[in-house]
């Protein structure tokens, strides 16, 4: 008979390396790629995404129509090369039902997401009664399983953050790899905050630098990611 010890020891192993599989996607090599959960946002100086009174009318809330012109009339080759990045390595959306409310459909993203037919999962405490594109995918069972099911369609791209709510509830639960920001030099002074209040702190490792005419670009690598539950 083995030794009952090295037996359990092994058995917690595999569990380990079969559930860190679970949201990968096997190579030919036979490597498992993992998607990385990233938040990319533009963001004012002061910490917002949007500004007050925001709604579908008025997606970006008073006075921060200027946070995302870097991607448009204000983009340089370099903006435009980070923006390429971020749509060529999307693989999933995660988002808020506020956040797919505000934009879905005619006027906002027509028949697709945010980032077109790539698969969106929309975290809601209710699935919605009438039928959308079946690019969404409504999640009532939380941030965490939202993520999960993210991962195992995005393969070895990114999973996006989609939404200030969605990336508050996700930080605290140790589920974010990486915060890129794209600060743009305004005060908004008051609106959606991205980030919200932490009952410890999170470490962070700067990345990555690129500072244009219109936007600062930040990338950070989240080092400590604390385990919570969701309230």
């Amino acid at each position: 008979m083995g030794d009952p010890q090295v037996t359990d020891d092994f058995d917690r192993r595999a569990e380990s390396y079969t559930a860190h599989c679970e949201s990968g996607v096997l190579t030919e090599g036979g490597r498992y790629l993992m998607a990385q959960v990233i938040c990319d946002m533009s963001i004012s100086l002061d910490g917002y995404v949007t500004g007050p009174n925001d709604s579908r009318e008025n997606p970006f809330g008073d006075g921060a129509w200027m946070l995302h012109k870097w991607m448009s009339d204000q983009a340089t080759d370099e903006d435009r090369a980070i923006l390429e990045q971020m749509v060529d390595g999307g693989g999933a959306v995660v988002m808020g039902r506020t956040s797919f409310e505000k934009n879905e459909g005619e006027g906002g993203w027509g028949q697709g997401g945010p980032m077109g037919d790539v698969p969106c999962f929309v975290v809601t405490h209710q699935a919605p009664t009438r039928s959308y594109p079946p690019v969404f995918t409504f999640v009532t069972d939380g941030v965490v399983s939202a993520v999960e099911q993210a991962k195992k369609v995005a393969g070895d791209k990114v999973v996006g953050l989609h939404g200030a709510t969605v990336m508050q509830q996700a930080l605290p639960l140790g589920l974010v790899d990486e915060i890129r920001v794209h600060v743009i030099p305004v005060l908004v002074g008051g609106g959606t905050r991205l980030f919200g209040a932490l009952d410890s702190a999170i470490t962070l490792e700067r990345t990555q630098v690129t500072a244009t005419p219109a936007a600062t670009h930040l990338s950070y690598r989240v080092v400590r990611r604390p385990r919570g539950k969701v309230v």
